[in-house]
């Protein structure tokens, strides 16, 4: 007999003729927009971006579509009246227009949240500062291993909304999702993990707490038989365990802890401890991932699928996984044994300090700097003067880290060069005439990538690009 979703099918009805706002012709609502019209949808597009930004194609089908639209700096003067409206996790629920809509009585919602209400099968989620790719990708990779039919989303993978009614309740959907995201949810994954809560996109979020609650709503809906697995070594998450409706389950690198799951720094190896006692897991000597945050990220994706699968999956994972791009991505070795890794998705000072511990030798080169997201570049003095034989610098907040590094610097009467550079392919240049046999050069910005790049994954690529070009 065939599956049919029975909330899914009352959604659609609702659907049916409503007046529906899209906010953002984003990845995720390109495809929404085909899934509305098909319903009769009386859908209007609204879009920050310029009419003449716009891609020609995309004009064309909201055309053919007859669909309205506004663009443009005051794109959102227009949102009123609306019956439902999906909003881009740019575009944050406590923008006035939405807030406005909101009291009217409109229904506000995202592509992600109506995925993990209207998915029939288990939805597991990961958040964090740093690490939340990572672990849901082990998650997902594990599970695949196992058996299981699954769909991977969120701020990766690609777009689920539509994909929906291919779901069984057999299906397991792994999703990574960012604060912008949380924010406002009303419904969290039965399986939920953080790896952690450091300060991150403080220039859009009002403040620091804003930002924790937002990370909080994977949890907060949660019910008693749900499981929520958290950083122990980090105050903040450790703390959320006060206020989790089910299950929690920790995991740490730095603890013995008399439950939960550790990375045990002493033999290297991953272990459970129940009641105080510990059982080898899994020697990370076999993984292909480096660094301790990377054990950190399988202690939680090896939580969030052991009940659901076999060891065996688990281990073939963990020892063949290489890893996701742009993340301590090994680029090129030359013949003088200089290593040339890309990390440029670490925009914030904890993930470059997490890349500068994940190796053993203090010979860094390492390439740092970029948009300013209004973070704190004290923290990374230290990490940097300990491990990094030079440091050279662009962007917007090259001042900053400079200027960290120069106080720290004078405190312990210590001396480290620093080269400033105008752009990326001369930071390349610079490294490449610094690094000398058996060094490392770490790409690993610190920083956001929009004073001249779309994202960390343009900025990843071309600084590829650079190496492979410049380096020989």
């Amino acid at each position: 007999m065939k599956y049919i979703n029975q909330k899914l099918l009352e959604f659609n009805n609702y659907l049916k003729g409503r007046k529906v706002a899209v906010i953002g012709l984003g990845v995720s609502n390109l495809p929404l927009i085909d899934y509305l019209h098909d319903l009769k949808s009386n859908v209007t597009i609204f879009d920050s971006k310029e009419y003449d930004d716009v891609e020609k194609e995309v004009l064309d089908k909201l055309v053919d579509y007859g669909m309205s639209f506004s663009f443009g700096e005051n794109y959102l003067e227009k949102l009123v009246g609306f019956d439902l409206i999906f909003r881009s996790p740019s575009c944050l629920p406590n923008t006035p227009a939405l807030v406005d809509e909101a009291k009217r009585g409109a229904i506000i919602t995202t592509e992600i949240e109506m995925v993990i209400e209207l998915c029939p099968g288990l939805v597991i989620g990961v958040t964090g500062s740093d690490g939340k790719t990572t672990t849901t990708t082990l998650i997902y990779e594990i599970l695949k291993q196992d058996g299981y039919n699954c769909f991977l989303g969120g701020n990766i993978g690609t777009p689920l909304f539509t994909r929906i009614s291919e779901m069984l309740p057999e299906d397991i959907v792994v999703l990574e999702l960012s604060s912008f995201q949380l924010m406002n949810m009303k419904i969290s994954p039965k399986i939920s993990v953080i790896t952690n809560i450091t300060p991150n996109h403080l220039n859009v979020h009002t403040d620091m707490e804003e930002y924790i609650e937002a990370k909080k709503t994977i949890f907060k809906y949660q019910e008693k038989d749900n499981l929520l697995i958290l950083n122990y070594d980090n105050e903040i998450t450790r703390e959320c365990a006060k206020e989790a409706p089910g299950e929690v389950m920790f995991f740490s690198s730095k603890e013995k802890i008399p439950n939960g799951y550790i990375y045990d720094s002493d033999d290297g190896k991953i272990k459970v401890c129940e009641n105080g006692l510990r059982k080898h897991v899994f020697d990370t000597r076999y993984m292909k991932l480096r660094g301790v945050h990377n054990f950190e990220n399988a202690c939680a994706a090896i939580i969030a699928t052991k009940d659901l699968v076999k060891k065996d999956s688990i281990d073939k994972v963990l020892t063949e996984f290489k890893g996701v791009e742009h993340r301590l991505e090994l680029i090129k070795e030359t013949k003088n044994r200089i290593k040339w890794y890309n990390d440029s998705v670490s925009s914030s000072p904890t993930r470059t300090i997490a890349g500068l511990n994940a190796f053993a030798l203090k010979n860094i080169v390492l390439i740092a700097g970029g948009y300013d997201k209004n973070l704190d570049y004290t923290v990374l003095a230290k990490p940097i003067i300990d491990n990094c034989k030079a440091l050279i610098l662009l962007g917007q907040t090259a001042g900053k880290i400079e200027k960290a590094v120069q106080d720290e610097l004078k405190k312990t009467k210590q001396t480290l060069p620093i080269y400033n550079t105008a752009s990326l392919k001369q930071a390349v240049e610079e490294a490449n005439n610094v690094a000398v046999t058996g060094d490392i050069v770490l790409f690993s910005p610190a920083s956001a990538s929009f004073d001249m790049f779309a994202n960390f994954a343009e900025r990843g690529r071309i600084f590829k690009e650079y190496v492979n070009e410049i380096v020989k």
